[in-house]
């Protein structure tokens, strides 16, 4: 009978006195609880085994290795971490039924994974030859440079060769991929991607706690496969909720997956007990058949148990009652699993034993093996894998007269002469759906109405609707889509309708975009071009949702790409250049598109039309870090967006009040082009910054720095105010106009 549990400061595990005074870990007592039942053949009562895995001793047997497996993997690492030379944090025991899961799924089929699901990794490592989870789990656990995955970045499941991209922390933002993922299956038929990875007939699968099943993520990812489900939309989806009853320390009520997901119009729902191996073989085998011939979602709920707590450092005792954990552990899994193997005349309890102990002696062996192995030392080596690899790809020569004649039409004719961007836009986006068959576009009304300010006009018509989708109104299911497509070799072009919607949806790009190729050593990434509506200046429209001056929420994400083009002519080059960034080098790309600029026509005069530019030739590009330069004067005026617009105004007046300038546009906003910009000032004596979006957070802060480090020369800036943008006439009160340019050069220039 445990009397004392608590939390030691030097062993970051959940442990326990027991009546001798003997301080024991709760999984050794899990272990030593185990062992002494199935030698004592003191079983926990279940059903007879039966269904298919009845006729498939050779399966039934795999399972329960994989099973024993990924217990030992647990207890050895909490002992591994006990000793200073491990990193564990969630373990997978209670969940070893999801070892049952992956025998019914094909280890082609991608699986993103809950953070439980040790087991499934072992089982499917048993299903791939060449591959040995215990060596590679065990080694990302103790942080090792060697992890074949992660290169000792994270203790994360997750193999290339087992189909499994890594998972950080499954609080449900790896659902809105898998929805991407499971649509592109279908859509690869059609646009036959180079670097495509799932097979025609796959599915996806993605699974989750019952807890994070409430988050605004899961919610929306499962509305939106059921949304397409419900449209007739290929998703071969499978969807599998691991309800253990509880979250951390708040319990789910009882029966609340059950009632919200078993009547969801577009989602088939089964059911599975988890601590049956038969039954979940039977089931999750039915559940992907379905969504395999279906090309349907389909939720699949396991009910499960929980041991050791949350983590290896939860004090489970300090929130619940003993006798509730010590009822999970009386319902262990691997004895429900022992029994069933026994009634079934598969495996004697020795035998059974035998497997357990044979797991364990290879989990410590394999762990002193890696206790010395070198770890991650420095910055660089950390940070080795934020830029993931550029792949091979093959050469377009674009597409041909002909095909660009149909697609065009009449625009055809217009094209030598000066166009606003938004149209300059849409042809470069034309140009490039023609020569790459794999980029797809989707985002809110993108489709038939072409945009609201119809920078997408036509292209729907152009290329059909499954190259440009309408998605439904979710921001986060817009960058899962688009995620998931990159994981199978497609090129997205998401579109998010104005910046300040971006807010909903951020952690797809922090949380996931950008740390794919971090945690998976460069060889997952999920490449794509999003295409953003924003900043300031409109005109008596929308405040502050539809005009928002921060860029501050995408800046400090590492290898994030962001570019801003000031004019038509660059919007278009830029792009090309983002697509190839993507495409090629694999990089997660923002677009950032000024919305006041998209019509704009004249610059210093009503109907001058010295704004627009006529379209650049299809092979004309403007590579990453090159900047603009208008005007060889001595003040360097350094901005980008509509500031270059702004200050193209003012230098103008300047000029007539003698002072000659030049504008610096800097295009690409991350990483800053530091020698383009250092270029670009040589023969300057004084430098002005104007950023149009807010002081604090912002890209002057950025520009500022990086000429204290770099440059003698002295600087100034003029940004906006940390303030949220009004409707009406005072909509550009808070940001730089052209008189604040001209009387913050002056001033400054003068010195008065």
């Amino acid at each position: 009978m445990v009397r004392f549990c608590g939390y030691f400061p030097d062993r970051n595990d959940f442990i326990s006195r027991d009546p001798g005074g003997l301080i024991m870990d709760r999984a050794d007592i899990v272990h030593n609880a185990f062992r002494e039942r199935l030698t004592a053949g003191d079983f926990p009562n279940g059903p007879a085994p039966d269904g298919p895995l009845s006729d498939d001793t050779a399966t039934a047997t795999a399972i329960f290795r994989a099973q024993c497996l990924s217990r030992n993997l647990d207890r050895t690492s909490r002992k591994m971490q006990a000793k200073g030379q491990g990193y564990y944090t969630i373990g997978s025991s209670g969940h070893e039924g999801m070892a049952a899961v992956a025998a019914a799924l094909r280890p082609t089929d991608m699986a993103f994974l809950h953070y439980r699901d040790g087991a499934f990794q072992t089982m499917r490592s048993d299903q791939v030859p060449g591959t040995d989870a215990a060596l590679d789990m065990l080694l990302s656990f103790a942080t090792a440079k060697s992890d074949p995955l992660s290169g000792g970045r994270h203790k994360v499941l997750g193999s290339k060769s087992l189909n499994i991209p890594p998972q950080t922390s499954t609080i449900a933002s790896h659902l809105p991929k898998a929805v991407g993922a499971a649509y592109s299956i279908g859509l690869a038929k059609r646009c036959m991607p180079e670097h495509q990875c799932l097979a025609d007939d796959g599915l996806v699968m993605c699974s989750f706690g019952d807890a994070s099943a409430n988050h605004s993520t899961a919610q929306g990812a499962i509305n939106a496969a059921a949304w397409a489900a419900f449209q007739n939309s290929p998703l071969p989806l499978l969807f599998i909720c691991e309800d253990n009853g509880i979250g951390i320390s708040t319990r789910t009520p009882s029966g609340w997956i059950a009632a919200s997901y078993q009547n969801r119009p577009g989602l088939r729902y089964f059911h599975a007990n988890g601590l049956d191996i038969y039954d979940v073989f039977a089931t999750a085998t039915k559940a992907a058949a379905y969504a395999r011939r279906h090309k349907k979602p389909v939720f699949l709920h396991l009910t499960l148990v929980r041991l050791y707590g949350h983590a290896g450092s939860d004090m489970q005792a300090s929130y619940l009652a003993k006798d509730i954990f010590e009822a999970w552990e009386a319902n262990d899994p691997l004895l429900h699993s022992a029994r069933a193997l026994a009634d079934a005349g598969v495996l004697t309890p020795d035998q059974s034993l035998d497997i357990y102990d044979r797991a364990g002696i290879r989990c410590t062996r394999i762990a002193e093996e890696i206790a010395s192995q070198p770890r991650l030392a420095t910055a660089p080596e950390v940070m080795a894998s934020i830029i993931p690899p550029a792949r091979p790809c093959k050469i377009s020569n674009g597409p041909s007269a002909k095909s660009r004649s149909a697609a065009f039409g009449a625009d055809l004719k217009q094209m030598d002469q000066p166009q606003p961007m938004s149209r300059l836009l849409n042809w470069a986006l034309t140009d490039l759906m023609l020569k790459h068959p794999e980029i797809i576009m989707m985002g809110e009304d993108i489709g038939r109405k072409g945009g609201v300010y119809g920078v997408t006009q036509k292209l729907q018509q152009r290329f059909g609707a499954p190259r440009v989708i309408d998605t439904l109104l979710d921001e986060q299911s817009i960058l899962g889509l688009a995620l998931g497509m990159a994981h199978n070799g497609l090129i997205p072009i998401p579109e998010i309708q104005f910046l300040a919607y971006l807010h909903n949806a951020e952690d797809q790009l922090r949380g996931e975009a950008a740390t794919l190729p971090f945690f998976s050593n460069g060889q997952f990434t999920n490449p794509m071009v999003l295409r953003i509506a924003g900043l300031g200046y409109q005109k008596g429209f929308g405040g502050h949702f539809h005009n928002d001056n921060s860029l501050a929420v995408l800046r400090d994400i590492p290898g994030l790409i962001i570019a801003c083009p000031a004019n038509g002519a660059d919007a278009a080059m830029m792009l090309r250049e983002c697509v190839r960034l993507a495409r090629v080098e694999q990089r997660v790309v923002v677009f950032i598109e000024p919305i006041a600029l998209y019509p704009m026509r004249d610059l210093f005069n009503q109907d001058d039309g010295q704004w627009m530019q006529a379209y650049p030739a299809p092979d004309r590009s403007i590579p990453l870090g090159e900047v603009g330069i208008s005007g060889t004067g001595t003040l360097a005026i350094v901005t980008y967006g509509n500031g270059t617009y702004l200050s193209q105004q003012a230098a103008n007046t300047l000029r007539l009040l003698g002072i000659e300038s030049r504008v610096i546009d800097i295009r690409w906003l991350a990483p800053l082009p530091v020698q383009g910009i250092l270029n670009a000032l040589v023969g300057a004596e004084k430098v002005l910054v104007v950023d149009e979006c807010r002081r604090s957070g912002n890209l002057s802060e950025g520009l500022m720095t990086l000429l204290q480090e770099h440059s003698p020369l002295p600087a100034a800036r003029l940004a906006a105010e940390d303030s949220f943008i009004a409707t009406g006439p005072a909509y550009a009160a808070t940001m730089p106009s052209h008189e604040s340019i001209v009387a913050a050069a002056r001033q400054f220039w003068e010195g008065t």
